[in-house]
């Protein structure tokens, strides 16, 4: 697509990120959403949340960074971006605060524990970086860190 075709759709480049930042945390939302309605418990939505976030990572690699490099600061770019992974960290908080609730999770600070998820699962862009990785393998890592300390 030839950047005049592109603004023709968007007025300016900050339309662009914003749109790029609301669709790329839709998608991943919207995908935990629906992966969790087909679990059981707790911790299977948890592996679900887990599993999709490490795919999500590898597969939008070059958006996630983009939203990531601009989480931090007070612009209204950074204020974007905060603003739609805390949307996507309620969803994730939602999901621990049910399993508390059920007795499937032990008594947390479940805004905390959202966050860790994301964070931990999010750094693994860096360390897909190198060739030699295996999604499933990751996927275990990240599941051992986590369940560790919560069931």
């Amino acid at each position: 697509m030839q950047s005049g075709t592109l603004y023709y759709h968007f007025s300016s480049k900050e339309e662009i990120f914003n749109f790029l930042v609301e669709e790329g945390m839709k998608l991943l939302k919207n995908s935990i959403e629906i992966k969790i309605q087909k679990c059981e418990t707790t911790k299977d939505k948890i592996r679900a949340v887990i599993l999709i976030q490490v795919k999500a990572v590898i597969k939008y690699r070059s958006v996630l960074s983009i939203i990531f490099s601009q989480i931090y600061g007070n612009e209204a770019r950074n204020k974007i971006c905060i603003d739609k992974v805390s949307e996507y960290i309620d969803v994730v908080k939602n999901i621990i605060d049910e399993g508390v609730k059920k007795g499937e999770v032990k008594k947390c600070n479940s805004t905390f524990l959202a966050y860790t998820i994301f964070s931990l699962t999010s750094t693994i862009m860096m360390y897909t970086n190198k060739e030699d990785y295996d999604i499933s393998e990751i996927y275990r890592e990240c599941e051992t860190s986590i369940f560790g300390d919560i069931f």
